[in-house]
Protein backbone atom coordinates (compact mmCIF):
# COMPACT_ATOMS: atom_id res chain seq x y z
CA UNK A 1 0.00 0.00 0.00
CA UNK A 2 2.87 2.35 0.71
CA UNK A 3 4.26 1.70 -2.78
CA UNK A 4 0.84 2.34 -4.32
CA UNK A 5 0.49 5.55 -2.36
CA UNK A 6 3.89 6.68 -3.59
CA UNK A 7 2.85 5.88 -7.16
CA UNK A 8 -0.35 7.90 -6.73
CA UNK A 9 1.60 10.84 -5.33
CA UNK A 10 3.94 10.79 -8.32
CA UNK A 11 1.25 10.38 -10.98
CA UNK A 12 -1.33 12.77 -9.53
CA UNK A 13 0.19 16.00 -11.00
CA UNK A 14 0.45 14.40 -14.44
CA UNK A 15 -3.10 13.06 -14.16
CA UNK A 16 -4.45 16.54 -13.39
CA UNK A 17 -2.50 17.99 -16.32
CA UNK A 18 -3.96 15.30 -18.60
CA UNK A 19 -7.42 16.12 -17.27
CA UNK A 20 -6.98 19.82 -18.07
CA UNK A 21 -5.71 19.03 -21.56
CA UNK A 22 -8.66 16.73 -22.15
CA UNK A 23 -11.10 19.47 -21.14
CA UNK A 24 -9.78 21.92 -23.72
CA UNK A 25 -9.21 19.36 -26.46
CA UNK A 26 -12.53 17.63 -25.79
CA UNK A 27 -14.47 20.89 -26.05
CA UNK A 28 -12.61 21.69 -29.26
CA UNK A 29 -13.21 18.19 -30.68
CA UNK A 30 -16.94 18.53 -30.04
CA UNK A 31 -17.00 21.28 -32.71
CA UNK A 32 -14.34 19.82 -34.99
CA UNK A 33 -15.49 19.25 -38.59
CA UNK A 34 -16.11 15.61 -39.54
CA UNK A 35 -15.01 14.21 -36.16
CA UNK A 36 -17.37 16.22 -33.96
CA UNK A 37 -20.64 15.69 -35.81
CA UNK A 38 -23.69 14.79 -33.76
CA UNK A 39 -24.50 11.93 -36.13
CA UNK A 40 -21.36 10.06 -35.05
CA UNK A 41 -21.70 7.70 -32.07
CA UNK A 42 -20.67 9.13 -28.73
CA UNK A 43 -17.98 6.48 -28.32
CA UNK A 44 -16.34 7.51 -31.58
CA UNK A 45 -16.30 11.19 -30.60
CA UNK A 46 -14.90 10.31 -27.18
CA UNK A 47 -12.19 8.19 -28.78
CA UNK A 48 -11.28 11.09 -31.08
CA UNK A 49 -11.02 13.46 -28.12
CA UNK A 50 -8.84 11.03 -26.17
CA UNK A 51 -6.60 10.43 -29.19
CA UNK A 52 -6.11 14.16 -29.78
CA UNK A 53 -5.41 14.68 -26.08
CA UNK A 54 -2.75 11.98 -26.17
CA UNK A 55 -1.00 13.81 -28.99
CA UNK A 56 -1.34 17.29 -27.51
CA UNK A 57 -0.45 16.53 -23.89
CA UNK A 58 3.31 15.85 -24.23
CA UNK A 59 3.81 19.20 -25.98
CA UNK A 60 1.89 21.31 -23.44
CA UNK A 61 2.37 19.49 -20.14
CA UNK A 62 4.90 22.08 -18.99
CA UNK A 63 2.41 24.91 -19.62
CA UNK A 64 -0.38 23.43 -17.48
CA UNK A 65 -0.80 24.63 -13.89
CA UNK A 66 -0.59 22.43 -10.83
CA UNK A 67 -3.72 21.29 -9.09
CA UNK A 68 -5.04 23.99 -6.73
CA UNK A 69 -5.71 23.23 -3.12
CA UNK A 70 -9.31 24.44 -3.08
CA UNK A 71 -12.25 22.98 -4.95
CA UNK A 72 -13.41 26.43 -6.09
CA UNK A 73 -10.08 27.16 -7.76
CA UNK A 74 -10.17 23.78 -9.48
CA UNK A 75 -13.67 24.45 -10.78
CA UNK A 76 -12.54 27.85 -12.03
CA UNK A 77 -9.74 26.28 -14.08
CA UNK A 78 -12.10 23.63 -15.43
CA UNK A 79 -14.53 26.27 -16.70
CA UNK A 80 -11.71 28.28 -18.27
CA UNK A 81 -10.30 25.28 -20.15
CA UNK A 82 -13.69 24.27 -21.52
CA UNK A 83 -14.38 27.87 -22.59
CA UNK A 84 -11.00 28.10 -24.35
CA UNK A 85 -11.66 24.89 -26.28
CA UNK A 86 -15.10 26.10 -27.33
CA UNK A 87 -13.68 29.42 -28.56
CA UNK A 88 -11.20 27.68 -30.86
CA UNK A 89 -13.78 25.11 -31.93
CA UNK A 90 -16.32 27.79 -32.78
CA UNK A 91 -13.80 29.60 -34.95
CA UNK A 92 -13.44 26.46 -37.07
CA UNK A 93 -17.10 25.47 -36.91
CA UNK A 94 -18.09 28.73 -38.57
CA UNK A 95 -16.60 27.42 -41.80
CA UNK A 96 -18.82 24.34 -41.67
CA UNK A 97 -21.86 26.56 -41.24
CA UNK A 98 -20.63 28.61 -44.21
CA UNK A 99 -20.52 25.45 -46.32
CA UNK A 100 -24.05 24.48 -45.27
CA UNK A 101 -25.35 27.98 -45.95
CA UNK A 102 -23.67 28.05 -49.35
CA UNK A 103 -25.38 24.79 -50.26
CA UNK A 104 -28.75 26.16 -49.13
CA UNK A 105 -28.28 29.32 -51.21
CA UNK A 106 -27.18 27.31 -54.24
CA UNK A 107 -30.16 24.95 -53.92
CA UNK A 108 -32.56 27.85 -53.71
CA UNK A 109 -31.01 29.53 -56.74
CA UNK A 110 -31.48 26.52 -59.03
CA UNK A 111 -34.85 25.39 -57.72
CA UNK A 112 -33.98 22.29 -55.69
CA UNK A 113 -34.31 23.78 -52.22
CA UNK A 114 -37.27 21.54 -51.46
CA UNK A 115 -35.07 18.40 -51.50
CA UNK A 116 -34.08 17.87 -47.87
CA UNK A 117 -32.42 14.95 -46.14
CA UNK A 118 -30.12 13.93 -43.34
CA UNK A 119 -26.38 13.74 -43.81
CA UNK A 120 -23.31 14.28 -41.64
CA UNK A 121 -24.89 17.18 -39.78
CA UNK A 122 -27.60 16.70 -37.18
CA UNK A 123 -30.13 18.99 -38.84
CA UNK A 124 -31.73 18.08 -42.20
CA UNK A 125 -30.24 20.10 -45.02
CA UNK A 126 -30.68 20.61 -48.74
CA UNK A 127 -29.22 18.24 -51.29
CA UNK A 128 -26.49 20.67 -52.32
CA UNK A 129 -25.56 21.27 -48.69
CA UNK A 130 -25.13 17.55 -48.15
CA UNK A 131 -22.90 17.27 -51.21
CA UNK A 132 -20.81 20.26 -50.12
CA UNK A 133 -20.46 19.08 -46.52
CA UNK A 134 -19.65 15.45 -47.25
CA UNK A 135 -17.16 16.32 -49.98
CA UNK A 136 -15.65 19.13 -47.94
CA UNK A 137 -15.13 16.82 -44.95
CA UNK A 138 -13.51 14.19 -47.18
CA UNK A 139 -11.13 16.77 -48.66
CA UNK A 140 -10.33 18.18 -45.22
CA UNK A 141 -9.46 14.73 -43.89
CA UNK A 142 -7.34 14.04 -46.98
CA UNK A 143 -5.49 17.31 -46.35
CA UNK A 144 -4.56 16.23 -42.82
CA UNK A 145 -7.40 17.56 -40.67
CA UNK A 146 -6.30 15.71 -37.49
CA UNK A 147 -2.74 17.04 -37.80
CA UNK A 148 -3.98 20.60 -38.22
CA UNK A 149 -6.26 20.13 -35.20
CA UNK A 150 -3.36 18.92 -33.03
CA UNK A 151 -1.15 21.80 -34.15
CA UNK A 152 -3.94 24.27 -33.42
CA UNK A 153 -4.46 22.89 -29.91
CA UNK A 154 -0.76 23.03 -29.14
CA UNK A 155 -0.59 26.62 -30.33
CA UNK A 156 -3.75 27.56 -28.44
CA UNK A 157 -1.85 27.62 -25.15
CA UNK A 158 0.32 30.48 -26.40
CA UNK A 159 -2.80 32.48 -27.35
CA UNK A 160 -4.97 31.62 -24.35
CA UNK A 161 -2.73 30.28 -21.58
CA UNK A 162 -4.11 27.64 -19.29
CA UNK A 163 -5.97 29.24 -16.41
CA UNK A 164 -6.49 32.55 -18.27
CA UNK A 165 -10.06 33.25 -19.33
CA UNK A 166 -10.47 34.63 -22.89
CA UNK A 167 -10.82 38.39 -22.63
CA UNK A 168 -13.87 40.15 -24.09
CA UNK A 169 -11.60 42.15 -26.38
CA UNK A 170 -10.16 38.95 -27.82
CA UNK A 171 -13.61 37.43 -28.34
CA UNK A 172 -14.96 40.59 -29.95
CA UNK A 173 -11.96 40.94 -32.24
CA UNK A 174 -12.08 37.33 -33.43
CA UNK A 175 -15.56 35.82 -33.28
CA UNK A 176 -17.52 38.77 -34.65
CA UNK A 177 -15.35 39.08 -37.79
CA UNK A 178 -15.49 35.29 -38.01
CA UNK A 179 -19.25 35.38 -38.40
CA UNK A 180 -18.96 38.11 -41.01
CA UNK A 181 -16.27 36.28 -42.97
CA UNK A 182 -18.23 33.05 -42.77
CA UNK A 183 -21.27 34.66 -44.34
CA UNK A 184 -19.11 36.28 -47.03
CA UNK A 185 -17.47 32.95 -47.83
CA UNK A 186 -20.89 31.28 -48.15
CA UNK A 187 -22.05 33.94 -50.60
CA UNK A 188 -18.88 33.59 -52.67
CA UNK A 189 -19.23 29.83 -52.83
CA UNK A 190 -22.84 30.14 -53.98
CA UNK A 191 -21.97 32.88 -56.52
CA UNK A 192 -22.02 30.68 -59.66
CA UNK A 193 -25.46 29.40 -58.76
CA UNK A 194 -26.67 32.97 -58.19
CA UNK A 195 -25.51 33.85 -61.70
CA UNK A 196 -27.21 30.78 -63.16
CA UNK A 197 -30.48 31.68 -61.43
CA UNK A 198 -30.24 35.28 -62.62
CA UNK A 199 -29.66 34.22 -66.23
CA UNK A 200 -32.59 31.82 -65.98
CA UNK A 201 -34.95 34.53 -64.73
CA UNK A 202 -33.81 36.98 -67.42
CA UNK A 203 -34.28 34.38 -70.15
CA UNK A 204 -37.64 33.43 -68.73
CA UNK A 205 -38.74 37.06 -68.81
CA UNK A 206 -37.73 37.52 -72.46
CA UNK A 207 -39.47 34.31 -73.52
CA UNK A 208 -42.58 35.23 -71.59
CA UNK A 209 -42.74 38.64 -73.31
CA UNK A 210 -42.26 37.04 -76.72
CA UNK A 211 -44.71 34.16 -76.15
CA UNK A 212 -47.22 35.12 -73.43
CA UNK A 213 -49.36 32.05 -74.07
CA UNK A 214 -46.50 29.63 -73.36
CA UNK A 215 -46.14 28.14 -69.85
CA UNK A 216 -42.51 29.09 -69.61
CA UNK A 217 -42.22 28.11 -65.95
CA UNK A 218 -43.00 24.46 -66.61
CA UNK A 219 -40.61 24.42 -69.54
CA UNK A 220 -37.77 26.30 -67.84
CA UNK A 221 -37.81 24.70 -64.39
CA UNK A 222 -36.39 21.33 -65.57
CA UNK A 223 -33.79 23.17 -67.62
CA UNK A 224 -32.73 25.21 -64.58
CA UNK A 225 -32.47 22.10 -62.40
CA UNK A 226 -30.42 20.29 -65.05
CA UNK A 227 -28.14 23.28 -65.49
CA UNK A 228 -27.74 23.49 -61.72
CA UNK A 229 -26.66 19.86 -61.51
CA UNK A 230 -24.17 20.32 -64.33
CA UNK A 231 -22.85 23.46 -62.64
CA UNK A 232 -22.52 21.55 -59.38
CA UNK A 233 -20.44 18.91 -61.15
CA UNK A 234 -18.19 21.46 -62.86
CA UNK A 235 -17.80 24.08 -60.12
CA UNK A 236 -17.62 21.90 -57.00
CA UNK A 237 -13.88 21.11 -57.25
CA UNK A 238 -13.01 24.80 -57.44
CA UNK A 239 -15.48 25.90 -54.75
CA UNK A 240 -14.50 23.17 -52.31
CA UNK A 241 -10.83 23.92 -52.95
CA UNK A 242 -11.49 27.49 -51.83
CA UNK A 243 -13.25 26.21 -48.72
CA UNK A 244 -10.48 23.76 -47.79
CA UNK A 245 -7.85 26.49 -48.12
CA UNK A 246 -9.93 28.72 -45.85
CA UNK A 247 -10.23 25.87 -43.33
CA UNK A 248 -6.49 25.21 -43.29
CA UNK A 249 -5.85 28.94 -42.89
CA UNK A 250 -8.29 29.02 -39.97
CA UNK A 251 -6.32 26.23 -38.28
CA UNK A 252 -3.02 27.97 -38.93
CA UNK A 253 -4.15 31.46 -37.87
CA UNK A 254 -7.25 30.99 -35.72
CA UNK A 255 -7.42 34.64 -34.75
CA UNK A 256 -6.19 36.13 -38.01
CA UNK A 257 -7.62 37.03 -41.43
CA UNK A 258 -8.10 33.40 -42.55
CA UNK A 259 -10.89 34.06 -45.04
Amino acid sequence: MNDLQALVDVSQPFAFAAFLAFLRVGAFAALLPAFGEQTLPMRVRLAVALALTTLVLPAVVDQLPAQPDSLAATGHIVVIEVAAGLVFGLGVRLLVWALEFAGALASQSVGVAQLFGSGMTAEPSSAFSQVFVLTGFALACAMGLPLHAVAMMIGSYSIIPSGSFPTPDLLAATLLPGFQNSFGLAVRLAGPFFIAGLLYNLTLGFVNRAMPQMMVTFVGAPALTGAGLILLLVASPVLLGIWVRALIAAFATPFGPSL
